[in-house]
């Protein structure tokens, strides 16, 4: 980016990125590794940090770079970044700068006092802190919202799914349940006649640490520029220079940990992979959190759960794990598509997944418009669950409504980005499939540059140059379609 018209822009917000970069690690340190009575510390700062960063961006004096940049013959490329500049800068200066301090403080308060509620199944002490989150996110949604038109939860969620509107997921969601609930029904009844061999424990976590940084290691992922540590939560986070993935452990069993490993790989893989000549810039960074757990799903769903991809690793997790007959090629891939109506959404098979999602942005989208309060969550999340997937989690807060840091954190629109990307990465395979029609054999060979390659030069590389749809259309040939998502659920787990 050598504009001279936007060189004062570019370098406010190289100043923003290296903020950013403290705030990060930051964050990942108050989850992974920081003491317990560090928190009250440590969220001081970071409410000081955030305000420093709205300082940075309400600058007045920016106005008028904005409008110089405006008026200048820039190159395609330089008015994409410019656009993207804009987007961050209106964004922030809709919000004034005693509510950023605010929510700051109470969603680093709140997902803190959660990490021990949650263990406690308290849902009365959670509520207490849950609340100003709630009134704080409200508040920010009706500014959001004043200021563009949208609805307030539409508003939220297009921080995170830029363009995105309300109505388009309501109507794509409303499609998905027409038919998931069947095809569950369906894959659990056929299931009950599979043979299938568990896998034995106890499984050590050293020894399930060594297998996911094998798996991590044959993924691509760059040690030099990144970490593996464990958390509540498994997350990505850190910067593109500096990738902190996170898991946890259950020696009794390995799949969740895997699992886990690779779909935060898949996160850190499109974060290394971004390029690095604008990666201080918002056009440098990912496109938007449907197209970050499009990478996530890409390799934990699509690539991981394949039966190719399964032979491959079955010798690492024998090596690591111990020879057992549940490590055969052909029963990990009975165990890895098991389709099971459980509690915990980041534990589910790509077949559930959805509803878990469907269920918690029908509540959230209710919470942020008022037709609801926290107050009623627990009651409604019992309803969808037994609605969609006949589980009930009656009194169980730990397991149900209390079991995902987005709500304390205050991330409101949040959650339709996880199917979103499922739907995206679906698409992605389909698509690579008709170029590659041989992939399976590659992958199980140990050649995973078809997958890698194709989402290097159409995803990673790209980062924020384009809109989403213009991005998956460019890639793929058509705009979102849900009907591959579909037809990889039914050709996976319907297959004779």
């Amino acid at each position: 980016m050598n504009s001279s018209a936007l060189a004062p822009l570019n370098a406010t917000f190289k100043r923003l990125h290296n903020f950013s970069h403290l705030a990060s690690i930051a964050s990942w340190d108050q989850a992974a590794m920081m003491p317990t009575k560090g928190n009250e510390a440590r969220a001081a700062a970071m409410a000081e940090l955030q305000v420093l960063m709205h300082q940075t961006l309400t600058d007045p004096a920016l106005q008028a770079q904005f409008d110089a940049a405006e008026r200048a013959d820039l190159s395609d490329t330089d008015r994409a970044s410019l656009t993207e500049m804009r987007r961050e800068w209106l964004l922030v200066n809709r919000l004034p700068q005693d509510l950023v301090e605010a929510q700051s403080l109470a969603s680093a308060r709140c997902e803190h006092a959660w990490r021990t509620q949650r263990k406690a199944n308290d849902w009365q002490g959670f509520l207490g802190n849950f609340k100003e989150v709630v009134k704080l996110a409200r508040r920010e949604a009706n500014y959001l919202a004043e200021a563009t038109g949208a609805t307030p939860y539409e508003a939220l969620m297009d921080k995170f799914e830029p363009g995105m509107r309300e109505n388009a997921i309501t109507a794509l969601f409303g499609d998905v349940k027409t038919w998931l609930p069947e095809l569950i029904s369906t894959v659990v009844a056929r299931q009950q006649n599979e043979s299938v061999v568990e896998a034995k424990g106890p499984f050590a976590i050293d020894q399930q640490r060594a297998l996911g940084v094998e798996v991590m290691g044959l993924l691509g992922f760059d040690f030099e520029g990144g970490r593996l540590d464990i958390s509540t939560h498994p997350f990505c986070g850190g910067v593109p220079q500096d990738v902190r993935i996170t898991t946890r452990y259950n020696t009794a069993t390995f799949a969740p940990s895997l699992m886990g490993i690779i779909h935060e790989t898949g996160h850190a893989r499109y974060e290394q992979r971004l390029p690095r000549d604008t990666v201080y810039l918002p056009v440098g960074r990912a496109r938007s959190m449907g197209i970050h757990e499009s990478q996530s799903l890409s390799f934990e769903m699509q690539l991981a759960r394949s039966p190719a991809f399964l032979a491959l690793i079955a010798p690492l997790v024998k090596k690591h794990l111990g020879d057992q007959p549940a490590f055969d090629a052909d029963n990990l891939a009975r165990l890895f598509t098991r389709v099971h109506r459980g509690f915990i959404r980041v534990d589910a098979d790509e077949l559930t997944y959805p509803a878990h999602v469907i269920l918690r942005f029908e509540i959230e989208r209710a919470l942020i418009a008022g037709e609801i309060e926290a107050e009623d969550i627990p009651a409604l999340w019992s309803t969808k669950m037994m609605d969609y997937l006949g589980v009930d989690v009656t009194g169980n807060f730990e397991n149900g409504c209390m079991q995902d840091i987005h709500w304390p954190s205050g991330m409101f629109g949040y959650f339709p980005s996880y199917t979103l990307g499922a739907i995206y990465a679906a698409q992605y395979v389909a698509t690579i499939r008709k170029q590659q029609p041989d992939l399976d054999a590659r992958i199980a060979s140990g050649d995973l540059s078809p997958v890698m390659n194709w989402l290097d030069t159409n995803i990673w590389s790209q980062a924020s140059r384009w809109s989403t749809d213009a991005l998956v259309t460019r890639a793929t040939g058509e705009p979102l379609n849900a009907k591959h998502f579909r037809a990889h659920l039914e050709a996976r787990y319907l297959a004779a």
